[in-house]
């Protein structure tokens, strides 16, 4: 076998361990270790080889994977509340859609065998239909629902004890029959079900299973939370072995730790964090040094001290991936003693930590760093209130309470703001969308939503955790040994191209493709609109048109923060791929590099899969959580008037979002005034007769008509305010005006954004949840 023969195999089985995932050129020649020149140059040829042999395929992306055998595809079964659903079979092509008569007995998450019945027409925005052939492997074996019981009448004729009616809108026309092999329910009951028997061809709609467990009463507290946890199958309590594991850890450090670590207890090493934060995982020392330049300490609890690989505590932490934070309650990724006690970093109680130790040059560039474990004594514990309150609004009450720390934080507010310009000026992407915070009473009902303002303390502590984690990276990616990492790839060009359309509406003129456009034009888009009405939504469109964030065992780079190298090193309590860094970092500064490396190398990927999963999982907790808690809240204010702002145009209505962040739907059968149509490439309702407008960003009045905790549907109807449609005039005026001066000043300047991709538009009808900021995400 010639050398170019044996590196076309190590792609192949690169590619096969690696589906569905493509990879450029530069991705495998980074993953394969062929980056030198004379190496990546016999790269290529393999490349060219293993497509001349129609192994690998080079999608629209310019990216390469396995070839499949035609005629059917396998892929994930994403449903729709409506019926229909679409299948996920690679990231970087067009899903396939599946109309409500092909979906056969798939059910969301499911592993299916797809065949294609209608081929895709770009032109009309339309992707490749199917029919689901055969479903593969089931994605769930459990259904959490209200259980219905049948009498002994009804029960001696079918051997049922009765039937629960699914909690997920995704499966509410499916039952599940109940079998008297489990436990019995009473009426009312939320309870959890495992099954035995799944929908058929014949029989799409019924199932078969037993009761395993009863969550609780439908109307006892804190049951509807409990539900969704259940549902999603998020662990809530932890198994007596990990438990009695976390009692027997002493809270003393062994003196010989002590002598095995770089003494930091003199240093001063203070926590920022928020005021009712129990988890404290990061501290911070900082010091101007003689030549100019700055020294910062990111010292980071050292889980991986007390969490040993494959112990009771290890192996529930990685199946809960994540701690999950919810309005009324933390699920912890690790037993209480552990993450408010032992390992959190209190103040004035020395504890280990793993410290990443910082100089930088006024530019915000590291020019020395140094990882080691370490012992601190954190000197003093802030809220983020008492930092702003001394750094922005100059309290001199607060700044006399904490005298002693005044300069050191004036410092560290200097040094975050050159690494804020710093990362603006390599293009890194500035999310500022609104969040929520939702204050529940003892009961879990909610009692008010606050909107989160971030200050400059909780900015700088990001700066902060953001320069650990690049170091922290870049220095194990130079190394080359196996390491995870924290990427996010460029934008999907269908996606992209449907915001570059968008923001022309604003006189927003954008220059480039749409199909390798860089970090730096959309920040400046960012930019551009700061300030105006209409910034949220352009905030919030941009989100939903970037990827996931996602753990991969390849350094492809994070997209969002513009920079090649990126980790997650900075939250080992609450983050299991933090706590594989930490090991790994204690691992390699071990010795026997060689046997390290090729134990991780089989391990990564699959915790990099796992975690990355159970990331999303914890986010579709808490979204729901807060579709529940937002909707409960409106519960009593129907029939109410309010001032919002148009949040998102469909064909089917507008999304309006009020000043507290609460979202509800005006549905286009209810917009009276006209008959509007829906123009997709501006994003815009427009009426036939009366040329009425309805566009993003755009202030209404509304009325609550409807709030449904049962399907977490909230309804409003719009309100005729004519100081609004003087506003509104007023920024259709302005827009225009911008919109002719953007387009003087560009005309000579090319659009080629236009080139169309094979699709346009988003891969699901359905009108997709907001997305947290990838800063704020990827801290």
């Amino acid at each position: 076998m010639s050398n170019i023969e044996k590196i076309r195999s190590e792609i192949v089985d690169f590619l096969k361990q690696k589906e569905p995932t493509s990879y450029s050129v530069r991705q495998l020649s980074e993953a394969l270790h062929y980056e030198e020149a004379s190496k990546f140059r016999e790269l290529i040829k393999a490349i060219a080889l293993a497509e001349r042999e129609e192994l690998i395929v080079l999608n629209k992306e310019g990216k390469f994977r396995l070839k499949r055998a035609s005629g059917t595809i396998i892929g994930k079964f994403r449903a729709n509340e409506r019926g229909f659903g679409f299948v996920d079979y690679d990231p970087n092509e067009d899903d396939i859609y599946v109309a409500k008569e092909y979906t056969g007995s798939a059910m969301e998450g499911d592993t299916v065998e797809v065949k294609i019945t209608g081929k895709p027409e770009p032109w009309n925005s339309k992707g490749p239909e199917g029919r689901v052939v055969q479903v593969i492997e089931r994605n769930t074996n459990r259904i959490v629902g209200e259980f219905f019981p049948y009498d002994s009448e009804r029960r001696e004729e079918t051997g049922f004890l009765g039937y629960i009616v699914p909690q997920d809108n995704k499966l509410n026309h499916m039952v599940v029959y109940v079998l008297p092999d489990g436990l019995q329910a009473v009426e009312g009951s939320i309870v959890l079900a495992e099954i035995k028997e799944f929908p058929t061809a014949e029989n799409p709609v019924g199932m078969t299973g037993f009761i395993t467990k009863e969550i609780g009463h439908k109307n006892a507290p804190g049951v509807d939370i409990l539900s969704i946890l259940y549902k999603l199958g998020i662990p809530t309590e932890f198994p007596q072995d990990a438990l009695n594991q976390a009692e027997a850890i002493p809270f003393e450090i062994p003196q010989e730790e002590l002598e095995n670590r770089v003494d930091l207890r003199h240093e001063t090493v203070i926590t920022i964090d928020g005021a009712d934060a129990k988890d404290l995982d990061d501290a911070i020392s900082f010091k101007k040094l003689t030549n100019g330049n700055f020294q910062l300490g990111v010292h980071i609890a050292d889980v991986s001290y007390y969490v040993t690989e494959n112990s009771s505590i290890d192996r529930e932490a990685y199946e809960r991936g994540t701690s999950v934070y919810l309005t009324d309650r933390v699920v912890p990724m690790l037993p209480t003693k552990l993450s408010n006690g032992v390992c959190s970093l209190l103040p004035h109680e020395d504890r280990l930590a793993m410290t990443c130790m910082m100089e930088m040059d006024g530019t915000g560039k590291v020019v020395n760093y140094d990882i080691y474990p370490s012992i601190i004594n954190s000197k003093q514990r802030f809220t983020y209130t008492a930092v702003n309150e001394i750094l922005e609004e100059g309290n001199p009450e607060i700044r006399r309470e904490y005298t002693d720390y005044v300069t050191m934080l004036e410092g560290m507010r200097d040094l975050h703001h050159i690494l804020e310009r710093m990362r603006r000026k390599r293009g890194s992407i500035d999310f500022d969308t609104s969040e929520s915070k939702i204050i529940v009473d003892e009961a879990g009902h909610p009692l008010d939503i606050q909107v989160v303002v971030r200050g400059v303390g909780e900015r700088l502590i990001e700066s902060f955790m953001l320069a650990a984690n690049e170091t922290i990276a870049a220095h194990y990616n130079k190394k080359k040994f196996p390491f995870i990492y924290r990427i996010h790839e460029q934008p999907d060009p269908a996606k992209m191209l449907r915001f570059m359309e968008f923001v022309t509406t604003f006189g927003i003129v954008v220059t480039g493709s749409n199909e390798n456009i860089k970090p730096k034009q959309l920040q400046n888009i960012l930019i551009e609109t700061d300030g105006e009405p209409y910034d949220a939504v352009v905030s919030t469109f941009l989100l939903r048109s970037m990827k996931q964030a996602k753990y991969d065992m390849t350094p492809m780079g994070h997209y969002g923060l513009a920079t090649r190298d990126y980790t997650h090193f900075t939250s080992p309590i609450r983050r299991y791929p933090d706590l594989i860094v930490h090991r790994l970092i204690r691992e390699y500064e071990s010795g026997n590099i060689s046997a390290k490396k090729a134990k991780w190398e089989g391990k990564l990927e699959e915790i990099a899969t796992m975690t990355s999963v159970a990331e999303r999982r914890a986010v579709d907790a808490e979204r729901e959580t807060d579709s529940l808690k937002k909707t409960e809240f409106m519960v009593d204010k129907v029939g109410m008037q309010f001032e919002g702002v148009i949040s998102s145009v469909t064909k089917f209505g507008i999304f309006i979002e009020l000043p507290n962040t609460v979202e509800g739907l005006v549905h286009i059968s209810k917009m009276d005034q006209d008959y509007f149509n829906f123009i997709e490439s501006h994003m815009v309702l427009l009426g036939e007769r009366t040329g009425i407008v309805y566009r993003i960003g755009q202030k209404v009045k509304i009325e609550v008509t409807k709030a449904d905790v049962e399907t977490r549907e909230i309804d409003f109807a719009l309100i005729e305010d004519e100081d609004l449609k003087v506003y509104d005039n007023e920024m259709n005026r302005e827009q225009k005006k911008k919109s002719k001066k953007r387009n003087k000043k560009s005309s000579d300047k090319p659009q080629d954004f236009r080139k169309k991709s094979k699709r346009q538009g988003p891969k699901n009808t359905n009108r997709p949840g907001k997305k947290k900021a990838v800063k704020k995400k990827d801290r």
